[in-house]
């Protein structure tokens, strides 16, 4: 496919790699300790088409033995993102988060932020209060861990904000870069008029897993996704110099994945900008329109960034600002 170099199943030296098949046999052919993140939304065990509804017991059994292996794969000073909803089961409401973080600490992880995302659309409930969030877990290996708050910090809501008295009265008092997204993020689900819908019933957004892999990851490094469903995570570190690897038990999804890659590689995959505001109350009827990118291998990647001016190039590597939603 063009200059993407894209495999069935792990090399070294491959851009992006999709197996089809049960992602715990694809785990087993990646070497320790060689992905910088992991990011996954897996199956909730709801019923949706993908998924065999299981005991709990056993959904979290299931559960214990990918990560487990997620954990194998990931280096010293790696990541996990493990972003989960609620089990729902005769009305009652158990959140996933809570179920499954004893097996991250069983395994020696340690929990850095439990981010919210948050978002305005969804299923209506009527027995209960709609269900307007879902949680990701930000784990790491160790505490030499990678975090670059500077590629995902967002607009300060008082950019000309100044310190009114003391040794620094009249100088701005936010960082320039822009403040720390902190760990609620208001981003839009990927619905049916979402610009990245595709026949997929459960995607998540790209602005999600790219701010995951500007922070958490450096320039050349794998991003894995064990279910990596439509192909979102490859998407977002292709977008930034990285490469992807994950794996799918749906044919049909992982050809909605390679055309997404294909569309990409000729720059006409269409994303939501991640620095388009959810509602700007100065301009209700405006928005930014959604924005074609282009998806390179990283040697091209890295070219790329070598040509760019300075000022440029350094940017190239800040997330804008909190992104939001097409409604």
């Amino acid at each position: 496919m063009g200059r993407l170099r894209i495999t069935t199943h792990f090399d070294p030296q491959a851009d992006v790699v999709l197996y089809q098949g049960d992602c715990l046999d694809f785990l087993r052919e990646v070497p320790d300790e060689t992905v910088a993140l992991v990011v996954t939304s897996p199956p909730y065990n709801i019923g949706k088409p993908y998924e065999r509804r299981l005991a709990l017991d056993e959904y979290v059994a299931q559960q214990r033995a990918v990560i487990t292996e997620s954990v194998r794969v990931l280096r010293p000073n790696g990541s996990i993102g493990w972003q989960v909803g609620n089990y729902v089961h005769q009305g009652e409401v158990i959140p996933l988060d809570v179920l499954l973080y004893p097996i991250f600490k069983s395994l020696g992880l340690k929990l850095r932020n439990r981010i919210v995302w948050t978002f305005g659309h969804g299923l209506h409930a009527r027995k209960r209060l709609s269900g307007r969030y879902e949680v990701l877990l930000w784990f790491t290996k160790g505490d030499d861990y990678i975090f670059n708050l500077d590629a995902i910090r967002v607009p300060q809501k008082y950019p000309n904000k100044r310190y009114f008295k003391g040794p620094k009265k009249g100088q701005l008092s936010g960082h320039p870069l822009g403040k720390n997204p902190g760990d609620v993020w208001e981003i839009p689900n990927v619905k049916a008029n979402h610009v990245e819908k595709t026949a997929h019933p459960a995607q998540f957004p790209v602005e999600l897993v790219e701010r995951l892999v500007l922070a958490l990851t450096q320039p050349g490094d794998w991003v894995l996704d064990p279910f990596i469903g439509s192909g979102t995570t490859a998407i977002a570190a292709l977008l930034h110099g990285r490469r992807a690897m994950g794996a799918e038990m749906v044919p049909e999804y992982l050809d909605i994945a390679r055309e997404r890659l294909r569309l990409g590689e000729q720059g006409r995959l269409r994303v939501r900008p991640m620095e388009r505001p959810v509602y700007d109350p100065r301009a209700p009827q405006k928005s930014l329109p959604p924005k074609r990118v282009r998806l390179v291998s990283v040697a091209e990647w890295r070219a790329e960034q070598t040509q760019l001016p300075l000022f440029a190039a350094a940017t190239e590597q800040k997330a804008p600002s909190p992104s939001p939603q097409e409604t």
